[in-house]
């Protein structure tokens, strides 16, 4: 029986790996671990710590790695060091960490140190800010790679990475999208308190390479959604480097029956809530590839998704507010198919197909880089 491990740090990660940690600890060739650390325990956002609990997940470990303003390089550190003790008692088979965060980063060193496989999903994108560095780190320390399409496999290969250990299963969060199980909208509007017919979802993170222009740029966002005189659900950002800015200028919100701010939302409501919006506002993910997936138009503002996706429901603009203002008005005439570059709905499976396979198992731990030049021999 192989031990996996997998590690989540974020509410969004947890939405994308929750289903195959059902699915890997329902099947009886392994057995299932889940380490959760990061924005899980802060208590800003939520505790969403008990959305792990109360999914049924079984053998789960929380650890504290920071508290609220903690610097990124602490969190670094703390969790390497929570995690090394950890999989020293459970010794895993298989580490399994998602995108781009600093936990990830954390996990996959420690993996990488301890001769421990390293399964990395999402790899091989790009994203810009520190970000497309953190991820492409952690791609560098995985061993097995589940990238979302082929474009992002390319990349990997770009990197120096073998085939045989770069497998296209597209984004698991696509499969909860698909699978006909969302809660109905009536419910999550009337859980989360929200009065509005007609919304947009504003989503804005953090860009910590452009720290010191967080305050400006973040009034400038505020103002423009306050001009546009629409309904909006303002969700926090993630914990990175300025966040604390953003929630500061968020209070220009208080009082406004335009705006309902959420600290945060379950995922599936969460996704519910994007589905039956006129459009995501901000800089998330979220409004490059779960949007698309639904034909929800998205205002992309800023620098912190560049070069993600060329899908037709995009708009990109600059943190302006006469510009985010006139976008929001088009953006309410955009209409277009949805689009399935990130995936099709069919991840889970795909997933445990793979690590059904006793040759994946066989992957070297010694990484060789794989040169292009040399016809993909090591040389």
């Amino acid at each position: 029986m192989k031990k996996i491990v997998f590690m989540t740090g974020t509410r969004a990660d947890f939405g994308k790996l929750k289903n195959l940690i059902l699915k890997v600890q329902d099947n009886p060739s392994f057995q299932c671990h889940t380490f959760v650390t990061g924005m899980h325990l802060l208590g800003t956002y939520g505790h969403t710590y008990t959305e792990v609990e109360r999914a049924g997940i079984k053998n789960l470990y929380k650890f504290i790695n920071q508290q609220r303003g903690t610097e990124a390089d602490i969190i670094l550190s703390n969790t390497i060091l929570g995690f090394s003790n950890y999989i020293q008692e459970i010794k895993p088979d298989l580490i399994i960490v998602h995108g781009d965060r600093v936990e990830a980063l954390a996990c996959a060193i420690v993996g990488s140190f301890n001769s421990i496989l390293v399964g990395h999903i999402e790899g091989g994108e790009v994203s810009g800010t520190l970000d497309e560095l953190t991820r492409h780190a952690i791609s560098k320390l995985a061993h097995i790679h589940f990238v979302s399409n082929e474009l992002a496999k390319k990349r990997l290969l770009q990197m120096g990475e073998r085939e045989e250990s770069v497998f296209t299963i597209g984004s698991p969060d696509i499969d909860v999208m698909l699978n006909g199980s969302l809660p109905e909208i009536s419910e999550v509007k009337k859980h989360y308190d929200i009065g509005f017919d007609s919304y947009y979802v504003l989503l804005y993170h953090p860009v910590t390479s452009e720290y010191n222009q967080t305050r400006e740029n973040v009034k400038k966002v505020v103002a423009g959604c306050l001009s546009s005189g629409f309904n909006f659900v303002v969700i926090y950002p993630n914990n990175d480097k300025g966040s604390e800015i953003i929630l500061d200028e968020y209070e220009a919100f208080r009082g406004n029956s335009n705006f309902r701010v959420l600290p945060s939302m379950r995922f599936e409501s969460f996704l519910s809530l994007l589905k039956h919006s006129k459009g995501i506002v901000g800089n998330s993910s979220a409004g490059i590839r779960e949007a698309c997936v639904f034909g929800v138009p998205a205002l992309n503002i800023g620098s912190r998704q560049d070069n993600r996706s060329k899908c037709e429901s995009i708009l990109h603009v600059n943190e302006d507010e006469t510009e985010i203002c006139k976008n929001l008005v088009m953006l309410q005439n955009i209409s277009v198919p949805c689009s399935f570059e990130f995936g099709d709905g069919t991840s889970t499976a795909k997933f445990i197909k793979i690590i059904e396979d006793d040759e994946v198992w066989e992957t070297p731990q010694q990484k060789q880089f794989v040169d292009l030049l040399y016809g993909r021999e090591p040389i």
